[in-house]
């Protein structure tokens, strides 16, 4: 069956709540032939995010209507592949004290492209450009496994990747620019392996109907705006940061190619 995400507006709903409600769309589920596999709830937002399976989006729209009357504001069809890299999970988790679920669905997204490939492919040949790029996936990876950051997809030398907080999305790509730093200074032949690093924060379910569409495309815009070793963030990622140890630059209101308004921009300095 198809699966569906929505997101709800329950502006001063509790977890338990929410909670309740989820119980009562399993209670009738079978009615509409879907199944409410689970939900993330962002209290501080006032929103909610149900995942389900069913034959359409009007099913999921009955089932919600019939179980508590919470109509979603909006239904998208997703992919379980992508909800479980994006998210974490694609079912309820395992909660031995029966307590809500609290866990916020909003994620920090970020890209990391490395730079100048065919330039290092036509300088070193083949075999030693394969190698290179295979250092350059190593560090990259290695970085996310540290800071709990989620691979999402990769094409080709870039990576697309989701964290729980702007946080630890901005340290991990703090992390890759000096690793790869750091190596770069260990060659002798002059050879760089660079990288550049977008990062953006959302939701799952916005305008659009891809799991956080305008945020990915939003990132993948920034990542391109940046040069060589430097990490841009969207304004969204310093307010997240406040008062952690991170540095911001303003670059101040940037047009990106797709969008029609000038975004605020932030340098991450490293």
């Amino acid at each position: 069956m198809p699966l569906f995400m929505d997101r709800h507006y329950i502006e001063g709903a509790t977890p338990e709540e929410v909670a309740k409600a989820h119980h009562e769309d399993m209670k009738i589920q079978s009615r509409h032939h879907c199944k409410a596999l689970t939900y993330w709830h962002d209290e501080d937002k006032g929103m909610a995010f149900c995942l389900i399976e069913a034959p359409s989006a009007a099913a999921v729209r009955g089932m919600h209507k019939e179980a508590h009357g919470l109509i979603p504001n909006q239904i998208i069809e997703v992919d379980g592949a992508a909800v479980a890299q994006f998210l974490g999970r694609v079912i309820d988790p395992d909660k031995e004290d029966g307590s809500p679920m609290t866990e916020s669905p909003f994620r920090a997204i970020m890209f990391i492209d490395m730079v100048s490939s065919t330039d290092i492919t036509q300088a070193l040949g083949d075999t030693k450009a394969l190698v290179l790029v295979h250092t350059y996936r190593n560090i990259v990876r290695k970085a996310l496994v540290d800071h709990g950051g989620r691979e999402v997809d990769r094409a080709g030398d870039g990576f697309l990747t989701s964290f729980r907080s702007a946080y630890t999305a901005s340290v991990c790509a703090v992390e890759i620019q000096r690793q790869l730093y750091k190596y770069n200074e260990s060659r002798e032949d002059g050879i760089l392996l660079q990288a550049r690093i977008g990062i953006g924060a959302g939701e799952p379910v916005q305008d659009g109907d891809a799991l956080f569409g305008s945020t990915v495309n939003l990132v993948a815009r920034i990542c391109s705006y940046g040069g060589s070793g430097q990490i841009i963030s969207a304004k969204v990622v310093k307010d997240l940061c406040r008062g952690k140890d991170v540095s911001f630059k303003s670059l101040g209101p940037q047009m990106l190619k797709g969008f029609d308004e000038p975004i605020d921009l932030e340098l991450i300095e490293w």
